[in-house]
């Protein structure tokens, strides 16, 4: 199990180590490139509705029932741990 510890860790590294070295010249190069004001300008020139419309409502709903998915299987789980197991049940 070490072995498989350290492999793990090691890979770990090596993938951390390989996204930052891609991520941070990526960013440095959008960052004096000029895009973010283009995005600043996109952002601007689009046309605003009044209200949420179907999709804004539509993501609110999607979006409570994830939060509501993931705390309702935190809480199960958590039940679940708090629940000493009797030797003698048969389950």
């Amino acid at each position: 199990m070490s072995s498989a510890i350290k492999l793990w860790s090691r890979l770990a590294a090596a993938v951390t180590g390989a996204v930052l070295a891609l991520v941070v010249p990526v960013h440095a190069w959008a960052a004096s490139n000029g895009l973010d004001t283009v995005m600043i300008e996109a952002a601007r020139s689009r046309r605003r509705r009044g209200g949420f419309g179907f999709f804004g409502l539509f993501g609110g709903i999607c979006c409570l029932l994830v939060v509501a998915a993931i705390v309702l299987t935190i809480v199960l789980v958590a039940r679940n741990r708090k629940k000493p197991r009797d030797p003698r049940d048969p389950r």
